[in-house]
């Protein structure tokens, strides 16, 4: 089935309801489980987390978990004053519906040159936008050139 671009860029705007372990959400002990909703990442957000995160990696967490926070919205500041565990916790939860499984440094690696040529790859190939390209989560991206790929492979002359 050959997938639209309206159904490629739609993964971009789901948003999933994640269950926060009491243990992690309050590490005493004394609590129970909560609900946050998150969303994917999408490139430009990561670009602009990278760019943001320079001169501070831990902060690049902070602003991952606060761009995919949709409920409750919180701060960059309020996300910063929240424990460590917790931030971890969400921060793998992000990764995962953004499709991402990396940590703050093989993000950096990512959102350089290659990342760059996969969006001007997937403009060339769908026809779109650089703001639609931008508007992909890097799972989409990583998705998109993967099946290209396999296109090509499957056509190609023997």
């Amino acid at each position: 089935m050959t997938l639209s671009a309206d159904e490629l860029l739609l993964g971009g705007s789901t948003t999933q309801t994640v269950t926060v372990p009491g243990a992690i959400l309050h590490p005493s002990g004394e609590g129970a489980d909560g609900t946050v909703v998150l969303r994917p990442l999408r490139l430009v957000e990561l670009q602009r987390v990278h760019k943001a995160s320079q001169e501070q990696d831990a902060l690049a967490s902070v602003l991952m978990v606060q761009q995919a926070l949709v409920e409750p919205r919180l701060t960059i500041d309020q996300v910063s004053r929240m424990h460590a565990g917790l931030v971890q916790f969400l921060l793998r939860e992000v990764n995962r519906l953004s499709g991402l499984g990396l940590g703050s440094d093989e993000l950096e690696t990512l959102v350089q040159a290659p990342l760059a040529r996969a969006c001007f790859v997937l403009a060339r190939e769908f026809g779109w936008t650089p703001d639609e390209c931008a508007g992909l989560t890097m799972g989409q991206v990583m998705l998109y050139v993967a099946m290209l790929g396999r296109n090509r492979d499957q056509v190609a002359p023997t």
